[in-house]
């Protein structure tokens, strides 16, 4: 109930739409019961061949209700679905928002494919929310007290065995689906999960599959997950499927109550007998509300699960959050740690350990050393996505947690190892550095990162993750997006790592052009064009453990000059 409470603060800017939406459900229900019952009382009377005079007050009531009846069941339609899609709209403008202050360290745990559920499969179940949960049981009530003030004028044993039925078909039933499909609802999502995380598998690891042939072996795990994934949702059905007979049972048992009390009001005098099958019609015509509140507590659990599964994400508090009142950008774009130390949550130790460097604005730095030792954490703690967890950092003189963590990151232009392409076209991918970039930026980008060839070719396709592209040509592409993010310094994290050496080095070239203006961070464990650096860091398990030029390290003979021998294939006593 929790759950659902919160997902109602949601929507609750929508309560206008919900209440006009219910108000026409109720009508249209409505408009049936006026239309059934006077078309019965139209038939019994005429059937006493009364005068014309006497029938026309039936014959216009048919008339106005059959009209009404059309014209407002497609104004409840009409009004049910633009207040569905409101509530949509809504729900993802929200979850959006909610989700990118969490981005990426509180999400990045998560499987693609279960955030992929979450994120479209759990907000379109909540489709369901208005018009299979909140809706059926308010027009319910509606129509329910109008049929009791109508029957109680009769007769209140009337009333109470249209309420006994009533109180079958709205809470009995209802509450034997919840609990029937309960654990159905509860399993349903994680095995839909599990199964589009195989099918990303199957098609993102197809090659390696062939290789190794082992494609039978995926085929088999898909095949599992949709059986189970069937199996589920036929048991589903099957107790869905069974709501309407059984609301069916509930108003027969009702008619036959109704008639066993209008029997003796009949045979005593005490009821026309035209108005008994009015009231026969009108108890079956009311039980048309009723028939959606067994199906809506077959969806409350599914809804339920939905919200959780999305507030276990977005009731995780932010890593970084904004300051009520940010500083301003410095002119400055000096770099400075000062005794930083971090540990990821979770974690059970930390990955940096008291650092202290700083990098003057305009010179170019390096950060070297083996994976693991921490050098991708700096550039993640730069960003902030992370604050540190001892220390500090400052650009200028100004502490980066005092600032907007969107106004540090465009100081930052960045290309990273796992550079991300969209599957849109180059000039698409262009301009996420600058969307008012026009073609002439564009190209001329192009042509500093070492993309003259593309100047011709910004609408070309770059395919799902830059498939179209080479692993160079994807590099360069980051490299032309970080110059027309026209940023103030610029940070390559393992730019280089996957590439061939005659490719890293032509990269490299680009790199240290568009770098020689804008303050530069180098973040590698591949030693190539180290002497073009001003000053080059050593972490080591998360220390720094040495400093220096290139040639000042080399002299030293330590971890920096054993890495550089070793990949130069040079011994020390060579080198020397």
């Amino acid at each position: 109930m929790k759950i659902l409470l919160k997902l109602l603060g949601i929507v609750r800017f929508s309560v206008w739409w919900i209440a006009l939406a219910v108000i026409a459900g109720f009508a249209t229900v409505g408009s049936s019961i006026g239309l059934l019952m006077t078309a019965a009382w139209l038939l019994a009377k005429a059937s006493l061949q009364p005068s014309f005079h006497e029938l026309q007050i039936g014959i216009v009531g048919v008339r106005f209700f059959g009209i009404a009846r059309g014209v407002l069941r497609y104004t409840e339609r009409l009004v049910s679905h633009n207040t569905t899609f409101r509530l949509l709209a809504t729900i993802r403008v929200w979850f959006y928002k909610a989700l990118e202050p969490l981005a990426p360290a509180r999400i990045q745990h998560y499987k693609s494919a279960d955030l992929l559920q979450r994120i479209a499969g759990d907000i379109d179940t909540l489709e369901n929310l208005y018009a299979r949960i909140i809706a059926p049981p308010l027009v319910a009530i509606l129509v329910s007290a109008l049929m009791w003030v109508l029957l109680g004028s009769f007769s209140w044993q009337l009333f109470l065995a249209l309420f006994i039925f009533q109180i079958l078909a709205a809470i009995v039933i209802p509450l034997a689906s919840y609990l029937l499909t309960r654990k159905i609802d509860r399993k349903l999502p994680e095995v839909t999960t599990s199964r589009q995380a195989a099918v990303i598998d199957f098609v993102q690891g197809m090659a390696e599959l062939r290789l190794f042939n082992k494609i039978g072996n995926q085929e088999n795990i898909l095949r599992q997950l949709e059986q189970q994934e069937q199996r589920l949702r036929k048991q589903q059905e099957l107790i869905r499927h069974a709501h309407e007979p059984l609301t069916g049972l509930c108003m027969n048992g009702a008619v036959v109550s109704a008639l066993m009390i209008l029997q003796p009001m009949l045979q005593s005098g005490a009821l026309d007998s035209i108005w008994s099958g009015v009231i026969i019609i009108g108890i079956m015509a009311s039980f048309e509300a009723f028939l959606p509140i067994p199906e809506a507590a077959g969806h409350l659990e599914a809804d339920r699960q939905a919200g959780k599964r999305i507030f276990d994400i977005i009731d995780a508090k932010p890593e970084v959050t904004t300051p009520q009142h940010p500083a301003v950008l410095p002119q400055d774009h000096t770099i400075r740690f000062e005794n930083v130390s971090f540990t990821y949550p979770e974690s059970t130790g930390p990955v940096l350990r008291n650092i202290t460097f700083s990098i003057p604005q305009g010179k170019k730095a390096a950060i070297v050393g083996p994976s693991g030792a921490g050098k991708s954490t700096i550039a993640a703690l730069l960003h902030r996505f992370y604050n540190p967890s001892a220390g500090r950092i400052t650009i200028g003189e100004t502490d980066i947690t005092r600032m907007d963590p969107d106004n540090v990151r465009s100081m930052i232009g960045t290309v990273s190892q796992r550079t991300y392409l969209f599957a849109r076209t180059i000039r698409e991918n262009l301009q996420l550095g600058n969307p008012e970039a026009d073609d002439e930026q564009l190209q001329k980008a192009l042509v500093e990162a070492g993309l003259a060839s593309f100047t011709t070719r910004l609408d070309q396709w770059a395919g799902q993750h830059g498939m179209q592209l080479s692993g160079g040509e994807r590099q360069r592409l980051a490299l032309a997006r970080a110059i027309l993010h026209d940023a103030p310094v610029l940070l390559l994290d393992e730019a280089t790592a996957s590439l061939d050496t005659i490719t890293e080095k032509a990269i490299m070239q680009n790199m240290m052009a568009v770098g020689s203006s804008r303050t530069l961070l180098h973040i590698t464990h591949r030693l190539y064009g180290m002497e073009r650096f001003d000053m080059i860091l050593v972490l080591e398990n998360g220390q720094i453990t040495q400093q220096g030029t290139h040639e000042e390290l080399l002299e030293k003979n330590g971890s920096y000059a054993a890495m550089w021998n070793l990949q130069n294939r040079t011994s020390p006593a060579q080198d020397s």
